[in-house]
């Protein structure tokens, strides 16, 4: 029969190690709060945020009127489609793209600056100057670069798409497939892109109050990172340990034997 500290070595303490990387139950659930209710709503006042243009962002612009002839002028390609298809370089060649001067060249209208404009703005702006030469024109303008990068714990890390044009966070992570278990809810890392440089913010998941943050709505180009916990770590290591405590018992039984005879 192995002696004591045989025993420990072979069973205890790979169990312990075990244990050690286990999550536990309240580091997984999202928006915890005992203020939620099953009978009644809980509203949360969050303003959705304007993006401005920016250098190298593509736009979507489509001109309808009842003289097919001006429109092809206009419309370079069938964006469209491009959008309903997620290439990101059939989308790049179906828009405009804004220049580091901050404009778009349109057929016949020119140079049109658009840096700092959200896009209504920027559709009021093309409207009015097509409208000079295309009567009755109606002018649709799209952002197809809205791309979210998202990396770290998630189940399907990548960049991703955004059509609608606008995305929360909990949205952004729902196109990575959610977090895996050992990600840290608690530790998202978002970095944003911004005209004088990178922004980075801390996200709890488990907060109710990142419902009301300014950072809950993500903008085009945003990043999102998720930190393993440490139990991810442990998890990795514990097949390693295992291993080795299973070396060291052998050699603890083998030394009993030779004792023992």
């Amino acid at each position: 029969m192995p002696s004591l500290p045989s025993f420990c070595l072979r069973w205890l303490l790979p169990g312990l190690v075990l244990l050690s990387s286990c999550v536990a139950q309240r580091q997984l659930p999202y928006l915890q709060s005992p203020g939620y209710s099953t009978a009644t709503a809980t509203a949360v006042a969050n303003a959705r945020p304007s993006y401005r243009i920016q250098p190298n962002d593509v736009l979507s612009i489509r001109v309808q009127s009842p003289q097919p002839e001006f429109n092809e002028l206009f419309n370079v390609t069938d964006a469209r489609t491009a959008m309903f298809g997620s290439d990101p370089g059939t989308m790049f060649l179906s828009g405009y793209s804004v220049g580091e001067d901050g404009q778009i060249t349109l057929p016949t209208v020119g140079a049109l600056k658009v840096v700092g404009l959200d896009v209504p703005a920027v559709q009021a702006l093309v409207q009015q100057r097509v409208g000079s030469f295309v009567r009755g024109a109606n002018v649709v303008v799209k952002l197809l670069s809205f791309k979210l990068t998202v990396l770290g714990e998630v189940r399907s890390p990548g960049r991703y798409f955004v059509y609608n044009g606008q995305a929360s966070v909990l949205e952004g992570l729902g196109l990575a497939g959610d977090l895996t278990e050992y990600g840290n809810r608690q530790n998202v890392k978002l970095i944003r892109q911004t005209p004088t440089g990178a922004q980075v913010v801390l996200l709890d998941l488990t907060d109710p109050a990142l419902l009301a943050s300014p950072y809950y709505y993500l903008l085009p180009n945003d990043a999102l990172y998720v930190e393993p916990l440490k139990a991810r770590a442990a998890r990795a290591n514990a097949g390693n340990l295992g291993l080795a405590f299973a070396g060291v018992s052998a050699i603890v039984l083998l030394l009993s034997f030779l004792k023992s005879n």
